[in-house]
């Protein structure tokens, strides 16, 4: 996992600044959470995608944005409860989640969003 500031979301996701059109710049789908140390749920899910992070090493990226640091980030997404989760899948629309996501429910959203299957055997 890889905390994220405004510079280094605008290099490796989306250059929100000067483009309109969404347009993710990642080479593997993505999760990006948007959290706070202080945040009772947030330390909830933080375990979760460390291990999620570890299983689907090669396959997705996992990112941290701190809100409470990154202000311009969390206000062009809209972040306005965390820990929100966006889910990027490698083409199409991002998708937004917010709350403290289960187990099951990140495995669903990285299995129907991002297309990513635990083992080795992925739709082509």
């Amino acid at each position: 996992m890889e905390k994220l500031d405004k510079k280094t979301f605008t290099e490796k996701i989306f250059d929100f600044e000067n483009k309109k059109e969404w347009e993710f710049r990642g080479e593997l789908p993505a999760i990006v959470d948007f959290y706070a140390d202080w945040c009772g749920p947030c330390k909830m899910v933080a375990p979760i995608l460390e291990k999620i992070s570890k299983e689907y090493d090669g396959k997705l990226h996992i990112y941290k944005v701190d809100t409470d640091k990154e202000h311009d980030l969390a206000g062009a997404f809209g972040i306005q409860s965390i820990p929100s989760l966006l889910f990027i899948p490698k083409k199409g629309e991002p998708q937004m989640a917010r709350g403290a996501l289960s187990r099951e429910a990140f495995e669903k959203a990285i299995q129907e969003t991002l297309g990513v299957e635990k083992d080795d055997q992925r739709p082509t």
